[in-house]
């Protein structure tokens, strides 16, 4: 199987972009000298689940195509690789990133191909996300919306705001992606606002809630193949992820949430995901 804009969907294909993406993310953050490393290695596996197949028609100007919102900005260089590795960001652009005049920062802005909106303040993707799931049964159209979001931006009202409105709505067509990495900028999430049980606040709220090991692209690829099938309201997936995950100085460490690479430390990283299976 194979979408437009997208990968073959098999486990190599899905293993070989999340190890493109971590790479990428490395090469293009040490070249800028910026930070939010530890934030894009968390979700490659999450992307790389996606652009193998979950999406349909990303990139194109299908009006029916899915709908991708990355309300968690600033992971934005691992979308940006995602885009490039599927053919749909050029390799200009991508080598653009945080230069001056490039439509590539360290947030998503619309007009980017492969981006259908502008993200950075945490707490509004979901917003836009159950708009443009309601738009879409509006207009009659099959195409469905997926926004991937922090587990800290769990702490803003507006998410709960629109967590109720898509249940009351049962938009049946949005499934929220939730990257459980268990930290943010200021420290880990239970120390900053303990959201547990967070599964159990979601399905309070009316959503089907759904598991999985969010650094295991071939699960994610199954779980969300699911939720596809599935029409009884939206859906949230909560990914448990390892922040920094692919780089072992980097895992679970607040610090790279922000720290750029310098090179001995670039070249380090840069060999452990070459070199992962």
């Amino acid at each position: 199987m194979v979408s437009e804009g997208g990968r073959e969907a098999t486990s190599d294909a899905r293993r070989d972009l999340a190890r493109a993406i971590r790479m990428t993310v490395l090469d293009a953050s040490k070249r800028a000298n910026v930070g939010h490393i530890g934030s894009c290695l968390s979700v490659a596996d999450i992307l790389a689940a996606l652009y193998t197949g979950t999406l349909s028609g990303a990139g194109t100007g299908d009006r029916d195509r899915d709908r991708f919102i990355l309300s968690k900005g600033h992971a934005a260089l691992a979308l940006y690789a995602a885009l490039h590795e599927v053919g749909i960001l050029d390799a200009a652009a991508l080598e653009s990133f945080c230069g001056e005049g490039s439509a590539l920062g360290t947030h998503p802005e619309h007009g980017v191909p492969g981006v259908d909106f502008a993200t950075g303040s945490l707490g509004m993707g979901l917003s836009m996300g159950a708009g443009a799931a309601l738009a879409a049964r509006l207009d009659g159209s099959e195409r469905r919306v997926y926004v991937l979001m922090s587990d800290a931006e769990c702490n803003e009202g507006s998410v709960w705001e629109a967590i109720m409105f898509a249940a009351h709505h049962r938009l049946s067509n949005l499934v929220a992606i939730v990257d459980v990495n268990g930290q943010q900028a200021f420290g880990y999430t239970e120390d900053v606002l303990d959201l547990a049980p967070l599964d159990g606040r979601w399905r309070s709220f009316g959503w089907g809630v759904h598991a999985v090991d969010g650094n295991d692209p071939d699960a994610c690829a199954r779980v969300l193949a699911r939720l596809r099938t599935l029409d009884d309201g939206p859906q949230v997936l909560l990914a448990r992820t390892v922040f920094g995950k692919g780089v072992s100085f980097m895992e679970s460490q607040i610090k790279w949430h922000y720290w750029p690479l310098d090179d001995d430390e670039y070249a380090a990283a840069a060999s452990e995901v070459e070199g992962a299976a």
